[in-house]
């Protein structure tokens, strides 16, 4: 067996995590917003303003969103639950 060494950089790894609970979508979305805008600290001022405003707006969109799609989950969960014949465990999805 030959092996041939070479070299890879993947980046940088950033790790989040919670204790007894998922993310909420104000903390999804600024992975998110990370992802989609970066803002380089080596911009001129009036750019770097613009693109921190940009980013702020883009944040608040995804949030909006975000919580838009839960209770729309959460709406399709319920009605499966009432079908399935369990309506007091269907009001408790709903009320989260």
């Amino acid at each position: 067996m030959n092996n041939m060494p070479f070299n890879m950089s993947i980046g940088s790894v950033e790790v989040r995590s919670t204790n007894n609970r998922g993310f909420t979508p104000e903390e999804t979305a600024e992975l998110c917003t990370d992802k989609l805008v970066h803002v380089s600290q080596n911009a001129p001022t009036v750019i770097r303003d613009q693109a921190l405003a940009y980013k702020k707006e883009v944040n608040s969109v995804i949030v909006t969103y975000m919580k838009q799609a839960i209770q729309s989950d959460r709406t399709t969960v319920y009605n499966a639950i009432k079908d399935a014949g369990h309506p007091k465990l269907a009001e408790y999805i709903r009320n989260m």
